[in-house]
């Protein structure tokens, strides 16, 4: 007996970055950011081709002294591999502003039903200039927000750790008994270390939420309230090559 072909649904996969455009991240860091994502996106294209049961769908979201998305619509990442607009650097950081903005994307609908954990990761040299702790509450608030895998990085020594904790979860070392401790924010002082952690998250994150669930095992811990085993953190010793190279 013949059975038809079915092609099973492919599973949306929402990629989110959170760009901190203000104006401290103005000359090196801005374009080592702009660089970065550029970079990454054909290897990110590479996990999505293979892992075709899920559907890559790529957002930015830019802040200064508001929010606004830089792109607004869920793209496949195949249309971006060769047409990221750089983003600019102006202003204060609205960070507070870019959590509800993001908050609104995640609920259901526009979310799918059937989507897989969404990736949202934060990139800041700085601290808010405006109601951050409202807006985090309310992106917090939504279901989807709750199950995503929340990454920070941090850019140059000058930015607020705490505030970036506080967006992936508690510190490892205060979680409560019981709960899935978070990650820390992500430390990058150099070109170099931000481009691996960019790669990182849009590579080796994303194929593990890309994963089926029976491939899911427990060697890693799991991130935020997601059952993702995080991947192992790339190296981020600068090589004694690229000593000579900014350090913000």
């Amino acid at each position: 007996m013949a059975f038809p072909d079915v092609k099973l649904a492919r599973r949306p996969l929402h990629f989110i970055y959170l760009c901190d455009c203000s104006g401290s991240m103005g000359g090196s860091k801005m374009q080592s950011l702009n660089q970065a994502i550029r970079q990454s996106l054909p290897a990110m294209a590479d996990v999505a081709r293979d892992n075709p049961e899920a559907h890559m769908l790529v957002r930015a979201v830019a802040f200064s002294d508001h929010a606004r998305w830089h792109i607004a619509n869920p793209t496949p990442v195949e249309e971006l591999e060769h047409s990221w607009r750089d983003l600019e650097a102006r202003g204060l950081t609205a960070m507070g502003e870019a959590m509800s903005l993001v908050a609104q994307a995640l609920r259901t609908p526009p979310m799918e039903q059937r989507a897989l954990p969404p990736v949202l990761v934060l990139i800041s040299d700085g601290a808010p200039t405006d109601d951050y702790f409202g807006g985090l509450q309310t992106l917090l608030h939504e279901p989807w927000a709750r199950k995503a895998v929340r990454l920070s990085i941090a850019i140059g020594h000058d930015a607020n750790l705490e505030d970036l904790q506080k967006f992936i979860g508690p510190e490892p070392s205060t979680a409560n008994a019981g709960e899935h401790s978070a990650m820390r924010p992500l430390q990058a002082n150099d070109a170099r270390t931000l481009a691996r952690y960019i790669k990182w998250a849009s590579t080796a994150v994303v194929s593990a939420v890309s994963r089926p669930v029976s491939e899911i095992g427990s060697d890693r811990a799991p991130s935020s309230a997601t059952n993702v085993p995080m991947p192992d953190l790339p190296p981020t010793l600068m090589d004694p090559i690229d000593m000579s190279q900014t350090v913000w």
